[in-house]
């Protein structure tokens, strides 16, 4: 007997994402109805079977569209490391539109916010940075931006800005310690994915607002890291060997401190911010600025690295910065906009006009050298957070 399932129970999958002459993890079904609102999926393959290419042709004669469980998503996401007939932009499309699926999870008004949604959705998500790792390991800053502008955006700022710091972050750690562990770099993606889990308990109004923020608005916006931190630490986070989830509770703390101790919402000062939550600061705030949005124009990325270097030493780290700016192909400090931005400027938020104004600080440039790099990530997790005197 076939089992009439909702669509919220499958998700359609390209045939050119198919594995080939390899043991599928997962099976594939048809909708075998011809009424949209009365669905029932058929299985047509099992998994623990190779598909032959002459298997796929038949079935793309046959059906207008394959299926796979939600439950399999996952070993779909897996399996998609070992397809070498797909290319990098198909890969990460299918990566983004998996973690935008983790991510309405919690942020959906719809849906009831329990502890069992959230150990789902941080289970789904490791997963899903674990394969994005997979595709972009190697990757520069430039070769991630121009992965990103292919992709497709969605309405809901939170989610697209999200997995573009978390892939930013990736690059910039890897350009910071070039022998990194897989670990490390799941770790700094899973940071960036999760920066601003704490605005599932802000107003949609508030977070969805592209428009300039009052002082209220703006306050309890403010709460967001420390509202993060404590879903965190109210849920018990199992892990799996590969994710330090000490390190992921200071990333959603301290991604909003300021190098030079004026951020929120503890005013940690330089080294006292975890190292990789000022990488995500830099993935935050370079994404705001040049990805195409429907909110604002963006900047070129020479402007966008000349506007960020005004807020070297105050926003974001120097160091970090350097390394950032080497791994920005051919980009160093070569842009023509004498403007920058204010410190209180949220990467988060969505902008209808960036709030780009005449400079007050001058450029900073250190040359720091890549050797320091080995020392980046090393930074003791456990320790405490300091606070201002």
């Amino acid at each position: 007997m076939v089992k009439n399932l909702t669509s919220d129970s499958f998700f359609s999958v390209s045939f050119d994402l198919i594995l080939i002459d390899q043991k599928l993890p997962y099976d594939l079904f048809i909708n075998s109805s011809t009424h949209e609102t009365r669905e029932k999926f058929v299985k047509i393959f099992a998994n623990g079977n190779s598909m032959s290419a002459d298997d796929l042709v038949s079935f793309k004669k046959k059906y207008y569209q394959l299926y796979v469980l939600e439950s399999q998503r996952d070993e779909y996401l897996k399996s998609l490391v070992h397809n070498e007939d797909a290319g990098d932009i198909q890969k990460a499309d299918v990566i983004k539109d998996s973690a935008i699926v983790y991510l309405d999870r919690i942020f959906s008004e719809e849906k009831e916010f329990t502890n069992e949604v959230l150990e789902e959705t941080i289970q789904g998500c490791r997963d899903s940075v674990e394969s994005m790792v997979n595709v972009i390991k190697g990757y520069d800053v430039s070769e991630v931006q121009e992965l990103i502008a292919n992709l497709s955006f969605h309405d809901f700022y939170t989610y697209d800005h999200s997995i573009n710091v978390s892939m930013y972050s990736i690059s910039i750690f890897q350009a910071l310690k070039p022998n990194a562990s897989k670990k490390e770099l799941i770790i700094a993606g899973m940071g960036g994915l999760l920066h601003d889990l704490g605005k599932v308990k802000i107003p949609t109004r508030i977070i969805n607002n592209p428009g300039k923020l009052n002082e209220d608005d703006f306050s309890v916006i403010k709460k967001h890291p420390e509202y993060g931190h404590e879903l965190m630490e109210s849920h018990c986070c199992s892990g799996d060997g590969e994710v330090d989830f000490e390190v992921i509770k200071r990333v959603i703390l301290e991604h909003h401190e300021n190098y030079n101790g004026t951020g929120y919402p503890n005013g940690l000062h330089g080294d006292d911010i975890h190292v990789y939550a000022r990488i995500t600061a830099i993935a935050d705030f370079y994404d705001a600025i040049t990805t195409k949005r429907s909110y604002h124009e963006v900047l070129a990325t020479e402007d966008a690295i000349q506007v960020m270097s005004r807020s070297v030493g105050r926003k974001i780290d120097p160091k970090i910065f350097e390394v950032f700016t080497q791994n920005v192909s051919n980009i160093l400090l070569k842009g023509k906009v004498n403007q920058e931005l204010p410190d209180d400027f949220d990467p988060c938020q969505p902008q209808n006009v960036l709030p780009l104004r005449k400079p007050k600080a001058k450029v900073q440039r250190d040359d720091f050298l890549k050797k320091d790099a080995d020392d980046f990530g090393k930074v003791k997790v456990n320790e405490p957070k300091k606070k201002p005197a």
